[in-house]
């Protein structure tokens, strides 16, 4: 039985594996459509630092871009930034550097920052964030350097240089906040949202 309700198809405004893994697992038939946008350069001209507010911002800049093209759909745009207090961290751009990042996290907390929009006809419809501390524990260079080779060069696709659905599980001693903020998509308010608009059967 399909749960989408909507009179024309839902849209995911990215083609990351784990967002589209989220809503498919929620039994959502959706088409995944890139955001061609300049995320650093949207968020240079926007002279933002707040953590939350740059992943919402660019939430919705990707689903607003979709959504001007796809008259009448709703658009599922999301984005993830991770702080370590006020400072923000980008994936690295290689071993070295991510060795670098997880020397800076281990043995502190950190905030993962998962924003997700709901653009229709242009126009935001809906929008939140959600936040995941993460703590990280204390780890030698040994560890670390074991992590890194068992990992590999998954370490430069992930904020942070891990993927906690993977081998950066072994990174933590504790987590707090739900599964789906973590992946980069705050699933229960957005499907709080299509319930509300009866957009979904269930």
């Amino acid at each position: 039985m399909a749960l989408w309700r909507g009179t024309s198809p839902l849209i995911l405004a990215s083609q990351s594996s784990a967002r589209k893994m989220l809503l498919a697992n929620a039994g959502l038939e959706f088409e995944a459509v890139t955001a061609d946008i300049d995320e650093r350069g949207i968020q240079t001209a926007s002279r933002l630092s707040n953590p939350r507010e740059i992943a919402l911002l660019l939430a919705r800049e990707k689903a607003k871009a979709v959504s001007t093209s796809h008259p009448g759909n709703y658009v599922i745009g999301a984005d993830q930034t991770l702080a370590l207090g006020m400072r923000l961290f980008n994936k690295s751009a290689g071993r070295a550097q991510a060795l670098a990042q997880l020397r800076d996290l281990a043995g502190k907390s950190h905030e993962l920052n998962s924003a997700v929009a709901v653009a229709r006809d242009g126009k935001i419809v809906f929008e939140d964030v959600s936040v995941a501390r993460m703590t990280m524990r204390e780890m030698t260079e040994g560890e670390l350097s074991a992590y890194l080779a068992a990992a590999g060069d998954a370490v430069t696709t992930s904020v942070g240089a891990y993927q906690l659905e993977g081998l950066g599980i072994h990174l933590f001693e504790r987590i707090e906040g739900d599964h789906f903020t973590i992946l980069g998509l705050p699933l229960l308010p957005l499907l709080a949202f299509l319930r509300r608009e009866r957009l979904v059967a269930v």
